[in-house]
């Protein structure tokens, strides 16, 4: 009973606070993408990943938010099929972006007399190609759900958690090891950009710091560039990344190998699942004041 009430407290908070995040982070980037004459890509960046954090918010969280409250069995077979695929694919595609925003940011701050300067986006629109590509890889590696997604609503024989709308069928073992291993080797590939791009960050914020320390000792006066500070912002973003991520993960795996149905598991991974999507755009409200006049033009 005092599970189901802080269900009822939780996902709706959590969702409602997510989208208003999210939809304030996409309009404001929205109008200084179209206000200004330099179209930035770190702006593009930001309007596509909050974009996909409503789009789990709305898949997830909404279904959710409903489900908490005791309306059971609201969506037919073909509405679970595209609630289910678009979190899906929204998850995938938050970590695509996540992992573009902290190289593209890496590659900012980066001594214009290294080799990475060269890689640097000459325009916003050049951004675009890796949007189309992170759609198409997280729509087909999410392929098998169309066909193995079921609504409760229609299936009441089978044996599904009664909290659950939507439930998984069983499918052939080939096209299960299939999607799952394109899943893993897409998010080791992305998420090793991002710690590699996060590490280089953290390597070139050091150097800044003893560069400071100099000056200070110096009595010279100093101010800290912009996208120095934009970086501190995306290292934020990608640490709170991480935590849900793996946190996820490791619930996740906790109820596959647990032999009995531990109902606080499951709840916990939802929260997990929600978490970033909610708290990402708080992280870059928090910093709006840095982030605002930070990201230098392209």
């Amino acid at each position: 009973m005092v599970l189901k009430y802080i269900k009822e407290i939780i996902f709706p908070s959590m969702t409602v606070l997510g989208i208003l995040g999210n939809m304030s982070v996409f309009v404001n980037y929205m109008s200084i993408w179209w206000g200004s004459p330099e179209k930035k890509p770190i702006h593009l960046i930001l309007i596509h990943l909050a974009f996909t954090n409503l789009l789990i918010l709305l898949a997830k969280g909404l279904p959710k938010t409903i489900a908490a409250f005791g309306l059971r069995n609201f969506l037919d077979d073909i509405g679970c099929k595209i609630i289910v695929y678009l979190e899906r694919v929204a998850r995938g595609l938050s970590l695509c972006t996540s992992s573009l925003l902290t190289v593209i940011q890496a590659i900012i701050i980066s001594p214009r007399a290294s080799g990475w300067s060269r890689l640097r986006p000459k325009s916003a629109w050049h951004i675009l190609p890796f949007f189309s590509f992170f759609w198409i890889l997280s729509a087909l590696i999410s392929m098998n759900l169309i066909y193995s997604i079921r609504s409760t609503s229609l299936n009441t024989s089978q044996h599904t958690n009664p909290e659950d709308y939507c439930y998984l069928t069983l499918e052939s073992q080939e096209i299960k090891r299939v999607a799952l291993s394109l899943m893993v080797l897409r998010d080791a590939v992305f998420q090793g950009a991002m710690g590699g791009s996060s590490g280089y960050m953290v390597f070139l914020l050091h150097k800044h710091h003893q560069h400071v320390l100099y000056l200070q000792n110096s009595k010279l006066l100093y101010r800290t560039p912009p996208e120095l500070r934009a970086a501190q912002s995306v290292l934020l973003l990608m640490l709170c990344f991480v935590f849900f991520y793996w946190t996820d993960c490791a619930f996740s795996l906790i109820i596959n190998l647990s032999s009995r149905d531990n109902t606080w598991m499951v709840n916990s991974r939802e929260f997990m699942t929600l978490g970033y999507a909610t708290f990402s755009p708080l992280v870059l409200i928090h910093r709006d004041g840095l982030l605002d006049g930070c990201w230098p033009a392209q």
